[in-house]
């Protein structure tokens, strides 16, 4: 198993409030490293490094077609771009390097999902990835 995927099953699934998780190398725009049976499909990827290509309003308007769902965007900024629908979500974090991509569902709880997505995201930025 490698470090970033240590990271990801340790720091993000380990809270028991994000269902699955990813790291999407930017640059490249393609997957670099994920949870266990989270399978994010190139176009999954090329919707997500859009997302904070665009305008962050034009996002936060338009919404989030992931993993064949529509979701509500109800935060998007430089860094940061969250989006439900009904109960379950995605919180998308961008560092120097990578889209850290944590999904939640149903009976967890959406605060600590961004909490710990965060967390790791400043994390990530301040090792300089």
């Amino acid at each position: 198993m490698s470090h970033l995927q240590s990271l990801l099953l340790d720091t993000l699934l380990g809270t028991k409030h994000v269902d699955s998780a990813a790291l999407i190398k930017i640059q490249e725009r393609s997957l670099c490293v994920a949870s266990p049976g989270f399978n994010v499909m190139p176009s999954d990827v090329r919707t997500l490094v859009n997302g904070f290509a665009k305008n962050p309003l034009q996002t936060r308007r338009e919404g989030l077609y992931f993993k064949e769902k529509d979701y509500r965007c109800v935060r998007a900024d430089e860094y940061s771009l969250y989006a439900k629908n009904e109960n379950t979500g995605v919180v998308v974090v961008k560092t120097h390097l990578y889209l850290l991509v944590a999904t939640y569902t149903e009976g967890m709880y959406p605060s600590v999902c961004v909490e710990a997505t965060e967390s790791l995201g400043d994390y990530l930025r301040k090792k300089g990835s």
